[in-house]
């Protein structure tokens, strides 16, 4: 691997040239050499001129198998690489675009890591000159997510042949944190606008609802329950702020990425919600009040790229 080329992250596009596409044969390409050496050396022997001939023909097929495999890469393009963030733990779907001149069939074509990951392998089909294939990618924590170097390679036409290349996109991907699984509430919202939102620590009667796990006792109507012979629930409603804000400050007293996490689900909380929120982080301008799905990549953005300690 480290003599293979690219030995560094190279900039996209990148285009597959003869000098960096290696072949070998497979494993049952080997066989097929030994098989049609003993053919050939069994046709000398006896002298047998059909048999020499088909042997002749079928090396002959061996090595146009060696140099279509080879054409397969040869002149194929690497245009871009892109994904969705994503939170970290949950798999990066990294899409990988690439296009060749038309006229050649390019179908096919395997994709997968260096090893890396031991990703699962993606299949690349060119269809009028351009494709794309989607590998997923294991993510492990917050920030930049460095692509590794990936392997385009292929059997065909015949499987007697092995030719691969590789490329190293020099594109970072960003990976959201990891959203705290469960936490307090929202904060409080301010504003003229206020609404009411159904929340289990409210304080009027919305309606009734069968029990869920990890309802707390305190809702559950006990008498209502008696009667259908069934744990029913009282959901609450609480006024909500027409805006909210979302403090470094206010997550005081856990651990540094248990902060980021909780702010990470309130942000999700609150675009899900509609609410308009603004972030506070140290040492950063204030991100909003604002809402959509700009405003929530900006802030889970900022999250994602705080310092690591």
């Amino acid at each position: 691997m480290v003599f293979t080329r690219p030995r560094d992250p190279e900039p996209l596009p990148a285009r597959l040239h003869r000098r960096r596409i290696y072949v070998l044969p497979t494993r049952f390409g080997l066989f097929y050499g030994f098989a049609l050496t003993v053919m050939l050396v069994g046709a000398l022997n006896y002298n047998n001129n059909p048999a020499l001939l088909l042997g002749l023909l079928l090396a002959g097929a061996g090595l146009a198998s060696l140099v279509s495999a080879q054409m397969q890469l040869s002149d194929l393009e690497l245009i871009a690489a892109e994904a969705e963030p994503v939170a970290a733990g949950m798999p990066l779907e990294v899409r990988l675009h690439a296009r060749a001149e038309p006229g050649r069939s390019r179908r096919g074509l395997r994709l997968d890591d260096d090893g890396t990951y031991d990703a699962e392998p993606a299949v690349l089909n060119l269809d009028k000159g351009a494709g794309d294939a989607q590998l997923l990618l294991p993510t492990e924590r917050r920030g930049w997510f460095d692509v590794p170097k990936l392997r385009l390679s292929t059997t065909r036409p015949l499987g007697l042949a092995r030719a691969w290349a590789y490329v190293w996109p020099e594109t970072p991907l960003l990976v959201y944190p990891t959203p705290e699984p469960h936490g307090l509430p929202l904060p409080g919202g301010h504003g003229e606008s206020a609404q009411a939102r159904l929340h289990p620590a409210g304080d009027d009667v919305h309606h009734l609802r069968g029990y869920r796990a990890g309802d707390a006792p305190r809702a559950i109507a006990w008498k209502s329950s008696a009667r259908r012979d069934a744990l029913i629930v009282r959901e609450f409603e609480q006024p909500l702020g027409a805006e909210i804000v979302l403090d470094w400050h206010a997550t005081s007293g856990i651990a540094y990425e248990g902060r980021i996490s909780r702010l990470a689900r309130w942000v999700d909380e609150a675009e899900r919600e509609g609410r308009r929120f603004q972030l506070r982080l140290p040492g950063q301008p204030p991100l909003g009040p604002d809402r959509g799905p700009l405003h929530r990549h900006a802030c889970l953005r900022a999250l994602a790229l705080m310092p690591h300690v």
